[in-house]
């Protein structure tokens, strides 16, 4: 039997993110990429003209939420599965996600190791249900095992980390051109306390979101900073 080519849309607003998603697609055989969508609009008029099969999506937008397309695609009845792709930590966005059918919640920073899984799950199951035919039970529980998120979704952020902090220290080393910073440096920006912004960015070290180096002035004790991967 030839394997049908999974026909794959990346909806994301970051043209950078898109762009690491296309690559990381075009890795893994089986999927092709039929169109990227910087933002909402453009999006919903390619799901509706290109019919993927599986469509990658963010869920912030300057223009509003991906959510919002995840709803009209199911009241549409479009023909496209889904795997969200997102910084969005909060156990109400996965319940939504998975309320509207995702097949998968993938949280950035994205690693190709979580995103090769993803895909190669999805992989399997869209094989399986492009053969038809008649299901044994056996058959049902692994498809259906298959389109659940995994159970590390679901695991809260550790105490003492706030989503809403958190998101507010990561969107500092946003912007193009930001250099290392240190947690005093943070904490300004954003309004929080030194060992408040420390506590933050050594977590989005252990994230693999940030680096952090150790400069050694001329006096006094080497001060570590932060800067975001690449």
């Amino acid at each position: 039997m030839n394997r049908q080519t999974i026909r794959t849309l990346i909806v994301e607003d970051d043209q950078r993110i898109s762009e690491l998603h296309r690559r990381f697609t075009e890795k893994m055989d089986g999927f092709e990429v039929v169109g990227i969508a910087n933002g909402l609009a453009d999006a919903e008029e390619m799901v509706e003209v290109l019919e993927p099969d599986l469509v990658l999506l963010d869920l912030f937008f300057p223009e509003g939420s991906g959510m919002d397309l995840l709803r009209k695609m199911r009241a549409g009845d479009a023909p496209s599965d889904i795997i969200l792709i997102t910084a969005a930590r909060e156990m109400a966005s996965l319940q939504e996600a998975l309320r509207g059918g995702v097949f998968d919640y993938i949280i950035k920073p994205v690693y190709f190791s979580r995103f090769e899984e993803a895909l190669n799950k999805y992989r399997d199951y869209f094989e399986r249900i492009q053969t038809g035919g008649s299901l044994e039970q056996q058959e049902v529980d692994q498809l259906l095992r298959a389109h659940s998120a995994p159970e590390s979704v679901g695991r809260g952020l550790p105490k003492g980390i706030d989503p809403l902090t958190l998101g507010k220290v990561r969107e500092v080393f946003d912007p193009p051109g930001v250099s290392d910073l240190s947690a005093e440096e943070v904490g300004a920006q954003i309004g929080v306390s030194r060992s408040t912004a420390r506590r933050y960015l050594e977590f989005l070290v252990s994230e693999g979101f940030l680096a952090a180096n150790l400069i050694y002035g001329v006096v006094g004790r080497p001060e570590r900073r932060y800067v975001r991967k690449t």
